[in-house]
């Protein structure tokens, strides 16, 4: 785990170094001021030497302006080290997440992960940030201030080392008991994020339900969760703070006891005495110190694991050793294939699929609610890989493409249409980025968008609020569409895309296809008799099979699925 974090280091690698270097300067500094405040009062106060009280006094102010600035040096290069390892995990997070699969972001769950690239990296930074100085100045001071006190009085400096294994014992029961606690606080942290999303999401079906008790409630009860476990967790760490002051003071008194009876037998001097004091406080302080290292580590271990979770987890969708880099046209070809979203599960989901779609042909997709049709053109761009047969683009095997390049010859509106926080110009540049102005105006004319773009104060530069929260269902839509359209795909995929608009807004786009973009294979996932009836072929998907399959004049004498949905549709208000 600790190697794999350290790769996100990375170009911090110096400033990491230069951080623990100038707190060990500043250490050292600190270390000798007592030494020479001793030497000040023993030969220069107590003697009454002023000249010998202005050059060690001199030397004293030297010492700590030195101190003063490696401190800030150390601080300085900390900051900068601890920031930009985040920038870099958090970077290094969400470039991971980027090459997941559906599967992987299911396993993990959207609001988990963004407790991960939030809560656990800021716990990670803080933690980082005292290691590479608090960490390093607490065993440099423990040691130094240990050689000192040695230095100056053997017998004494024994005092220090029965506080040691006392300490020791005790950040040892803590760590143990609280880290347990901690994991479990942080998973909390994540069904909390998730009923936030959920409410904020649906805070329209959540009003008009007049549902705000109920989801006042279950956020309450989240928070209280959190709250609990964190109260036993602070609990815990709570006997951080008295076990370090009786060890430090009773140091304290150990060393004024026996320090006053050597002074009494001049086996100490009055300076010797006060910095042995002084180097009491540095030693206790260290281990003081220390003890709130161990706690912060203690805090961010269950938050680095969680980070390592998502940098070591792989994606169950991978290119092969030697991808295909072209897509030759947009024919699609389903060779007895079956697919299960999980290995657990009994049944497939699509069962043994066998079609033959030609490149620039127009196929509708029909079929009740549940009859897998999104999971079959979601194979097309391999979304999903097959669980048995195979799925050909162009004559190629998707499973030989490069992800990149196959996705890119595919364009997808999806059931569940998103657009972005930004200007309509932006969303529909997300085909293209380089598209000019007359390209994203030609596909928003072929997508009938453009009229009511037009409507708009600022036309194409219209801010979209997050989720394209200010325009109509059928808005958002078209504007997708004309999205999918700028990528100049060479198989285009509708699915249930046009459900908000109405009969002749779909009709008119359904010939803007046939008149502007012949060459691309068009497959329409529809409810609606009228949105695909004119297609080359129509499909009808039962349970996951393909039931029939037509012409809509082959399909009206053969299926009487087709016959069912289309007498329903189209001459029930006759009947």
């Amino acid at each position: 785990m600790i190697n794999r974090l350290s790769k996100s280091i990375r170009q911090y690698r110096k400033v990491s170094l230069l951080a623990p270097f100038f707190v060990t300067l500043e250490v050292i500094m600190e270390v000798l001021v007592p030494t020479i405040m001793a030497y000040l009062i023993d030969n220069g106060i107590n003697k009454g030497d002023m000249n010998a009280i202005g050059r060690i006094g001199f030397i004293l102010i030297i010492a700590c302006i030195l101190s003063l600035i490696f401190g800030v040096l150390s601080g300085k290069y900390a900051a900068e080290a601890s920031t930009g390892f985040a920038a870099n995990l958090r970077k290094d997070m969400f470039y991971r997440v980027q090459d997941f699969s559906f599967a992987n972001i299911d396993k993990f769950s959207s609001s988990s992960i963004v407790t991960r690239l939030t809560t656990d990296i800021t716990n990670l930074q803080n933690a980082y940030q005292m290691i590479v100085r608090v960490a390093v100045r607490c065993p440099v001071m423990l040691v130094f201030a240990l050689i000192m006190a040695f230095n100056v009085n053997h017998k004494l400096a024994l005092v220090f080392l029965s506080a040691i294994p006392i300490l020791g014992v005790g950040i040892f029961f803590i760590m143990k008991n609280a880290h347990p606690v901690f994991e479990k606080v942080f998973k909390m942290y994540d069904s909390l994020n998730l009923v936030v999303q959920e409410n904020l999401r649906g805070m329209r079906v959540v009003k008009s339900f007049v549902r705000e008790d109920f989801e006042e409630k279950k956020f309450k009860n989240v928070s209280k969760d959190i709250y609990d476990n964190s109260t036993k967790a602070e609990k815990l760490l709570m006997f951080n703070m008295p076990l370090m002051q009786f060890a430090m003071y009773g140091c304290i008194l150990l060393i004024s006891w026996f320090g006053a009876k050597l002074i009494l037998t001049d086996s100490m001097t009055t300076g010797e005495l006060m910095s042995m004091f002084s180097y009491a406080t540095q030693i206790l302080m260290s281990l003081m110190m220390f003890s709130m290292v161990f706690v912060m580590v203690t805090m961010s271990r269950a938050s680095a694991e969680r980070i390592s979770e998502i940098l070591d987890e792989e994606s169950t969708l991978k290119n092969n050793s030697h991808p295909v880099f072209d897509v030759r046209d947009g024919s699609v070809d389903f060779e007895n294939v079956f697919f299960s979203y999980s290995d657990t599960d009994s049944a497939p989901v699509l069962n043994n699929i066998s079609l033959s779609i030609k490149s620039g042909d127009t196929i509708g997709i029909i079929g009740g609610t549940g009859s897998s049709k999104s999971s079959l053109v979601q194979l097309i761009p391999r979304l999903f890989d097959v669980t048995g047969g195979t799925v050909r683009v162009g004559g190629v095997d998707v499973r030989d493409y490069d992800i990149e390049t196959l996705r890119d010859a595919v364009s997808m509106v999806l059931q569940k249409n998103e657009l972005f926080s930004g200007t309509i110009k932006d969303n529909i540049r997300w085909g293209d980025e380089n598209a000019s102005d007359k390209d994203i105006e030609r596909v928003c004319k072929l997508a009938q968008a453009h009229e009511f773009i037009k409507d708009f104060p600022d036309g194409y530069d219209t801010y979209i609020e997050q989720g394209g929260s200010n325009v109509s269902g059928g808005q958002k839509q078209r504007l997708c569409i004309a999205r999918a359209l700028l990528k100049k795909p060479k198989i285009l995929i509708l699915d249930d895309s046009t459900s908000a608009v109405d009969t002749k807004t779909d009709s008119l786009i359904r010939r803007a296809f046939a008149e502007e973009i012949p060459d691309t294979t068009k497959i329409i996932i529809a409810q609606r008799i009228s949105s695909v009836q004119d297609s080359d072929k129509i499909i009808i998907l039962e349970n996951g099979h393909i039931d029939s399959m037509g012409t809509h004049s082959e399909l009206m004498e053969t299926s009487d699925i087709y016959r069912e949905l289309y007498y329903s549709q189209m001459k029930g208000g006759e009947e």
